[in-house]
């Protein structure tokens, strides 16, 4: 199909109802080479992250946003994804919810399919405190609201 050569627009590894793309990545930095801790953003056109803040909480206060999931603490990143629901509601109104929700099962499929690439571990969460999330990653919970959440971090295999 054509695109117009004056419209930004990305393509993504997961499909999108009507290509609405209506998630947000954001990052839990905690130990990362090159990054300093914090809260980034992913900008998926300029294809690079941006620090949302420096005030990552410490491992046992993050713990507790995931309702004690202990290995989110110990986790070098962490994966929040949130989602922008107008994006998709002003073209699919009630049925856009199922397409959000289903997106969200795409893309983080797409993290354990990385993950194990380079044989580190993920668990997808969607068992966490939402108002706290939604503050952490300083969006309002209304127009952006975090829908699902997976730390990254090397496996122990014992």
């Amino acid at each position: 199909r054509e695109v117009d050569k004056n419209k930004v627009w990305t393509k993504r590894a997961v499909p999108s109802g009507g290509g609405r793309q209506p998630y947000e990545t954001y990052l839990l930095v905690n130990r990362v080479d090159e990054l300093e801790q914090g809260v980034y953003r992913y900008l998926p056109i300029e294809h690079k992250l941006i620090l949302v803040t420096e005030n990552l909480p410490n491992a046992d206060d993050l713990m507790e946003k995931a309702w004690y999931q202990n290995f989110i603490g110990k986790s070098a990143v962490v994966f929040v994804w949130a989602a922008i629901p107008y994006k998709t509601e002003w073209r699919y109104s009630f049925i856009s919810y199922k397409d959000i929700l289903i997106e969200a099962g795409h893309i983080c499929q797409n993290l354990y399919l990385a993950c194990e690439g380079i044989g580190a571990g993920t668990c997808a969460i969607a068992a966490y405190e939402q108002k706290a999330m939604d503050e952490l990653i300083q969006v309002d919970g209304e127009n952006e609201m975090t829908v699902y959440v997976s730390p990254v971090g090397k496996i122990n295999l014992r």
